[in-house]
């Protein structure tokens, strides 16, 4: 059967399909819905998320709150207390230094210095981050900190 235009107000409109009006028309026996299955059925509606029967997407995703952001950079803590005990007084502490004395596990995370415990020894600090506390304390007893990039 043959979809035709008609006039409906100022524009073509295409007549609609009949379907289910015997093998003769074109559309008869199974109305265009293929053989077997579920949307050969009626009253057949299957959601969006729905995968076939496979584990869908939306219950494979957590359902916690939060996530962890994958450019996120973190920071390993060296309080000035933990300084005092393991270096000597002019010493300069860099990554491999603290990572010599076992107060950093790795170069995979940077260092922030923070200012809990009080310092005494004048050092020489390279890390990637100083508190503006901790950065007063090693100054004020002449020691300097070197930002890294």
């Amino acid at each position: 059967m043959r979809t035709t235009k008609i006039q409906h107000g100022n524009k073509l409109v295409s007549k609609s399909k009949r379907v289910g009006r015997g093998n003769g028309s074109g559309a008869g026996a199974k109305s265009g819905r293929g053989q077997k299955g579920q949307l050969s059925r009626t009253g057949a509606s299957i959601l969006g998320t729905f995968e076939g029967g496979q584990t869908s997407f939306m219950m494979k995703v957590p359902k916690l709150k939060g996530f962890r952001p994958p450019n996120k950079i973190y920071y390993t803590p060296v309080n000035l207390s933990r300084l005092e005990q393991a270096f000597d007084d002019g010493a300069v502490v860099d990554i491999i230094a603290l990572i010599q004395k076992g107060l950093v596990r790795n170069t995979d995370k940077r260092v922030k210095l923070l200012a809990f415990g009080e310092i005494t020894k004048k050092l020489e600090l390279h890390v990637h981050k100083v508190s503006k506390s901790a950065q007063a304390k090693i100054e004020k007893a002449g020691g300097s900190v070197h930002i890294l990039s």
